[in-house]
């Protein structure tokens, strides 16, 4: 009988208490584990030492699927031999602007079950907080590095009906912020989250007109972008 795979979520910063922010029903799933997919074996490793103990790590060996992951194939095997495992990202839910979609499209194609579990996710938890339209709305992953690409992307963005969201990494988010501010219209409305659920979480959401008249010191952190 085919295994399972578990989608489970993770803190958007690791060194908080998951008990606020995961449900209880992680913790017993990750009991259940024969092994874990992660980004890297260090992340994954300091995701099960936040549920279980140091022998029971030993037994729960680690794979690893991340941009440089060529074959997803071997990582389903021991799901077909009807193993139970995780797949986590370094932070919030797995799949969502991260690798892990491929995994769970071969999981259905060969019958295995996939169960999931309800967590933070930063581009949900911006949108709520941004007071833009819920109703409709589009993820755009990254946006392009080139600075005329940005800008053309920028201004074909604001051009579509809707919120639209992304993020950046985070050196380079000042960036991003100093670029939207010369590229978009003064009645867009713009919302930059930085630091969700951490004890540093800033969000700030005004039309463009207003944004140029505040001072927001963006330094290295993570932020989601959103406009419309």
């Amino acid at each position: 009988m085919p295994g399972k795979l578990y989608i489970l979520p993770n803190l958007l910063d690791e060194e908080l208490d998951p008990a606020p922010f995961l449900p209880i029903s992680v913790n017993a799933a990750v009991a259940k584990l024969d092994g874990l997919i992660a980004e890297s074996e260090k992340m994954g490793r300091r995701y099960l030492r936040k549920f279980i103990s140091h022998d029971e790590m030993a037994k729960c060996p680690l794979r690893v699927l991340n941009e440089h992951t060529s074959d997803i194939n071997e990582l389903i095997i021991p799901m077909e031999k009807g193993e139970c495992w995780g797949l986590i990202s370094d932070a919030g839910l797995a799949c969502i602007a991260d690798p892990g979609a491929d995994l769970v499209w071969l999981a259905h194609q060969k019958k295995i079950s996939v169960e999931t579990f309800v967590g933070p996710s930063s581009l949900i938890m911006a949108l709520q907080l941004s007071g833009l339209s819920g109703q409709q709305f589009s993820f755009h992953g990254y946006l392009p590095r080139d600075a005329a690409d940005l800008e053309k992307k920028i201004k074909e963005l604001e051009r579509q009906p809707g919120a639209k969201i992304w993020i950046e990494a985070p050196y380079r988010s000042a960036k991003m912020l100093d670029q939207l501010l010369k590229t978009l219209q003064p009645s867009t409305k713009l919302c930059v989250a930085v630091n969700l659920t951490m004890a540093t979480q800033r969000v700030v959401s005004q039309t463009v007109a207003h944004w140029k008249g505040k001072s927001f010191p963006l330094g290295k952190e993570p932020a989601v972008f959103l406009i419309q």
